[in-house]
């Protein structure tokens, strides 16, 4: 088992940055990938970024890409999302995820693929 604690959220002007951080506890955290996921009004929950147990792989939405770098530090049993030039379509409720499974960097998009959930965090861009 491990816990999810994401924090960083908030309102932000267009243009501006953020920086997500997702505290895990309860379990080895180094051994889960780990993956964050957005969620806006009315829609389904989509990938955002995600990275391997060890940090050396990662993956993008092709909408963030360029803009969000995903990072973690395991001694700190923590991941990261630092989000800069954010856009109003950014806006949306913002989860990291655990997967305990081997799955390709490729396969961490999807998010049945996860195992554990944080309780997301609220990020609204303004124009």
């Amino acid at each position: 088992q491990v816990q999810l604690v994401e924090s960083g959220g908030g309102l932000v002007q267009a243009g501006g940055s953020l920086r997500f951080s997702c505290a895990a506890s309860g379990s080895i955290f180094s051994i889960y990938h780990m993956g964050w996921f957005r969620q806006a009004p009315g829609k389904e929950r989509e990938f955002v970024a995600a990275i391997t147990w060890s940090g050396g792989s990662t993956n993008y939405a092709d909408s963030v890409k360029g803009r969000f770098t995903i990072s973690r530090d395991n001694a700190k049993n923590t991941v990261y999302l630092q989000m800069n030039s954010l856009k109003p379509e950014d806006t949306a409720v913002y989860y990291c995820a655990a997967s305990k499974l081997p799955y390709t960097i490729r396969g961490l998009t999807d998010t049945t693929h996860y195992d554990y959930w944080g309780q997301g965090t609220q990020v609204t861009v303004s124009s």
